[in-house]
């Protein structure tokens, strides 16, 4: 599978609580302990987590971190992906795309 960009965007429903932090950590810790299993560098920012990878890697690893927020305690859990699956170059770090605009600016 190609090596892609992915963000990912993780969110437990039917909590009881507006706080989510607990949940998130949890989908984290799992993907910790495997981004070096798969080979996936990682990224996490509020409102999502920026993964580097194989594609097929990575969808392993997803579903793993959905069910750790089912471990959590949620009941449902709502999960976007946007792939970046670029062909046209050699694969490149997710860093170099800020360095590209932070270099127009």
């Amino acid at each position: 599978m190609p090596h892609v960009l992915v963000q990912v965007h993780l969110v437990p429903i039917g909590t009881g609580s507006t706080s989510v932090s607990r949940y998130v950590a949890a989908a984290e810790k799992v993907l910790r302990a495997q981004a070096e299993r798969y080979g996936i560098k990682h990224q996490l920012h509020p409102m999502s987590s920026t993964l580097e990878g194989d594609l097929d890697a990575i969808y392993a690893v997803v579903r793993q971190m959905q069910e750790a927020m089912f471990v959590e305690g949620a009941l449902r859990v709502s999960t976007s992906l946007r792939i970046d699956d670029r062909r046209d170059k050699p694969p490149r770090a997710m860093g170099s795309k800020v360095d590209s605009v932070n270099a127009k600016l």
